[in-house]
């Protein structure tokens, strides 16, 4: 008898969804401070305590590889929900990719933080949530990949 395809569960499409919401969010973050959004990167780092010159200068001073690490992070996260929602078993390989991109990133960031003296509270608890979603989503595609609910 033939394998019958999984039927997808109602989690997968809120999970889905949720995820994508969530990491476009993330993409046009990316997207703003690599077109250098003046209204944007105030918005993000005045409230801080940190001046705009500073943090402009700080992403323009970004190596090539750090930029790269944060491009796979960023647009891996989203291919990882889009493939999520096409019940593709691909998602679980990219959301590692992303993953590896946030570590990268992360250890670059904390390793090299913006000058200046204002409290690092907000941008670490942050860059945890990032870390506990993508670990989630790591879990969640291999869960449903084993389930056959991602082929």
């Amino acid at each position: 008898m033939p394998d019958l395809p999984t039927k997808t569960p109602w989690h997968l499409w809120v999970v889905g969804v949720l995820s994508l919401l969530w990491n476009a969010v993330g993409a046009n973050d990316y997207t703003q401070t690599q077109l250098r959004n003046t209204d944007y990167i105030k918005a993000g780092v005045e409230p801080m305590g940190i001046d705009f010159q500073t943090a402009l200068t700080y992403f323009e001073g970004f190596p090539a590889w750090a930029e790269a690490f944060w491009a796979i992070g960023v647009w891996g996260a989203v291919a990882g929900s889009l493939l999520l929602l096409f019940r593709s078993r691909f998602a679980l390989h990219v959301f590692g990719a992303s993953f590896l991109g946030l570590v990268v990133t992360t250890f670059y960031q904390f390793g090299n933080p913006i000058p200046g003296d204002y409290d690092r509270t907000i941008p670490t608890i942050f860059t945890a949530i990032l870390w506990i979603i993508a670990i989630g989503l790591i879990l969640y595609a291999r869960r449903q990949t084993a389930a056959g609910v991602l082929r």
